[in-house]
């Protein structure tokens, strides 16, 4: 039986086990996690980590120790990745998209193709956007073989969920490096502001104060119902020769209509006058991919916490390594080699 992998989640939150049970899942290294989100209002497994380790154990025929809600501690042993249909319900708005995220390395690996049909939240105020995935960090990893669709059936609003997206994936085993430094030019950019159950002029109000903040032809409103529950959100999107950018924001109880189209809006304007290739989100979500492709390359700008913590735990399970150099103020180049 393999040795334990040793990972200590005191740092980190849920990346560290999300990562984790990818990289358990397709390379067959079992890994017990201690101090789970430890220094987290909430330490331990939420909902949603309790159903992403339930749905590792599901897809690779895996066993979990210490999977119920609040466990600080989780024993991990996958067997084998297997394809097929999946069906998942985080039963609270605990982001879908993340669940996507930590199956579909695996499912890549798969001995057939696969279909998720993922419930819970897609439009979250600590998670990226389904549209974030569709438009922006799809098309960056199919640049390196893989082959992934998504479709969103229902939407999500945080804090009711109930919101649906489906996936269809097929075998891809060996993803390609692939180098993201040139963005290119700017193409298109929009503005969407998907509400449901609340008043149109305060959608209204987002778009116009998203529009102040940003220019843009291309913009609108889109009602979403009927459906679970209420919510707006504002998202900005930006097309470029050769990668793509979403910023969002969530309208919450307390903030304005109009901060929540300027905060999205604001995000992309600084984002498109940076010059920068890979924004913040993707710049995180594209390590474990690259370390699975053994090599490429990006730029990007300030580096959070979660760029820490992610390299940490690849490094626990595969033989690649992470330089990351600093090549003018706010701006970070990152490589991924063997």
């Amino acid at each position: 039986m393999s040795k334990l992998i040793q990972i200590d989640g005191q740092e980190g939150g849920g990346q560290m086990l999300r990562t984790a049970l990818s990289l358990a899942m397709i390379t067959g290294q079992p890994f017990r996690m201690t101090n789970i989100r430890g220094k987290r209002p909430k330490p331990g497994l939420m909902r949603q980590h309790l159903t992403c380790v339930r749905a590792a154990v599901e897809i690779s025929d895996g066993t979990a120790d210490g999977a119920e809600i609040g466990s600080t501690e989780l024993v991990f042993r996958a067997g084998k990745v297997r394809g097929g249909d999946h069906r998942f319900a985080i039963g609270t708005a605990g982001s879908t998209g993340l669940l996507f995220q930590t199956l579909l390395p695996a499912l890549l690996h798969a001995d057939g193709a696969s279909t998720l049909r993922l419930e819970g939240g897609t439009h979250n105020p600590l998670a990226p956007p389904f549209e974030f995935l569709d438009h922006v960090f799809l098309p960056a990893i199919r640049r390196m073989g893989a082959d992934a669709t998504i479709s969103l059936l229902e939407t999500g609003f945080a804090p009711a969920g109930g919101g649906i997206m489906e996936a269809v994936i097929q075998p891809s085993r060996k993803l390609s490096p692939v180098e993201f430094h040139d963005r290119g030019e700017l193409r298109s950019t929009n503005i969407r502001v998907p509400v449901r159950h609340l008043s149109l002029d305060i959608a209204g109000r987002i778009l116009d104060s998203a529009l102040a903040t940003l220019p843009c032809e291309d913009a609108s409103i889109e009602r979403r119902e009927p459906g679970p529950g209420r919510g707006v959100t504002c998202l900005v999107s930006a097309t470029f020769d050769h990668v793509n950018e979403l910023t969002s924001a969530l309208g919450e109880m307390g903030v304005t209509a109009e901060a929540v189209g300027h905060r999205a809006a604001k995000s992309m304007r600084n984002h498109i006058q940076s010059g920068l290739p890979v924004g913040r989100w993707l710049a995180d979500q594209l390590l474990l991919p690259m370390a699975l492709a053994g090599g490429g390359s990006f730029t990007t700008g300030s580096l959070d916490s979660h760029v820490a913590t992610n390299i940490s735990v690849i490094g626990k399970f595969l033989p690649v390594k992470f330089q990351i150099d600093s090549i003018e103020r706010g701006r970070n180049l990152i490589r991924v080699h063997e």
